[in-house]
């Protein structure tokens, strides 16, 4: 539909990112009409901050939750398209090649057994285990599927359903040996949500949500590339190698520092890229930063649903993107079965 005018969609996703985020900021169980929600803001910008409720609920109560949640939906998403870009295959993504599982299982390990492995560091624990867990996954992944004869995608997918089925197992022992309290912590964290969020969280993703951005000037032309096949890329003077490792690092930093600070949220890494590649086209220059606003938009508008549908309550984001995920991934299985899976 947009695919001779990508900078229109692209001005288009930014609209409506810039709306989402106001709308997030002024809703919700207090409501806050857009001419306070500004005044509040610019008073904050020049150094004079109000003492009233409407500052105290935008700056320390949804500010955090839709800057997290903005960043959160830009590493899904970003880490998404590049890995369905390297792989070549358009149901790869960050959780089904395992890297989502390999970080809760680390997250899920900080979470039961809490302080006892850094006492001195245990806020720590949380991000660093799930990183870990996701890098580790990562590249045995990546190890599992580099062969002699180059990259197959096939086992890499293979690898990943495998892997994905040892974290569950983890995880599911994990949950039966923890303690009551630690068991609804870690369960509510697996669903994922934002109300954990604080500008603490915010700091920790915004760094990894940066380098990914940044990134993208470097890694669209081999992603372009790759489209032909390893050997034409190679042809075209692409280091595949230092291609790959450069998209799994970043997906793996990426997708980890998510899990950390907000819990599982799948389907994002799937469907946005194909939302965006179904209205631009193939070309990773567009792909990439299309994925990322979209991928920001549908989070902060998730998390804007998840604590104003059934109110007082708040539903885990995970669960509204699994709504939304899980019948649009049954949707490209039937379009694959008949091979109309727009190409990548």
């Amino acid at each position: 539909m947009f695919h001779t005018r990508p900078v229109a969609f692209l001005l288009l996703l930014f609209g409506l990112l810039l709306l989402s985020i106001l709308l997030s900021l002024s809703l919700g169980s207090v409501e806050v009409p857009l001419g306070e929600l500004v005044q509040v803001i610019m008073n904050r910008l020049a150094g004079n901050p109000e003492q009233s409720t409407a500052d105290l609920v935008i700056w320390q109560i949804r500010m955090p939750r839709v800057c997290l949640s903005v960043l959160v939906g830009v590493c899904l998403a970003l880490s998404g398209a590049m890995v369905q870009g390297l792989f070549r295959n358009p149901l790869a993504d960050p959780s089904l090649i395992g890297v989502s599982g390999g970080a809760a299982v680390g997250a899920a390990l900080a979470i039961v057994l809490g302080a006892s492995f850094s006492p001195f560091a245990a806020s720590w624990n949380l991000p660093v285990f799930a990183f870990l867990g996701g890098t580790l996954v990562t590249a045995l992944v990546y190890r599992l599927g580099v062969g002699p004869m180059g990259t197959s995608v096939a086992t890499m997918l293979l690898a990943g359903v495998a892997i994905n089925a040892m974290t569950s197992a983890c995880i599911s022992y994990l949950a039966t040996t923890a303690e009551d309290v630690r068991l609804r912590n870690l369960v509510y964290w697996l669903m994922g949500s934002f109300n954990v969020a604080s500008w603490e969280k915010v700091l920790w993703v915004a760094p990894f949500t940066l380098l990914s951005l940044l990134m993208i000037p470097k890694l669209w032309k081999g992603l372009n590339a790759l489209l032909l096949g390893e050997s034409e890329a190679r042809h075209l003077g692409v280091v595949v190698k230092r291609l790959r490792l450069w998209v799994i690092l970043l997906a793996a930093l990426a997708v980890g520092v998510s899990v950390a600070a907000v819990g599982v949220i799948g389907f994002v890494g799937l469907v946005v890229p194909h939302i965006v590649r179904l209205m631009l086209g193939p070309d990773h220059r567009w792909l990439l930063p299309g994925a990322a606003l979209l991928g920001a938009t549908l989070l902060s508008l998730a998390d804007l649903a998840a604590r104003t549908v059934v109110e007082p309550l708040e539903l885990p984001v995970g669960v509204l993107t699994a709504v939304l995920g899980a019948p649009f991934f049954l949707f490209l299985v039937v379009q694959r079965r008949r091979g109309q899976l727009y190409g990548l």
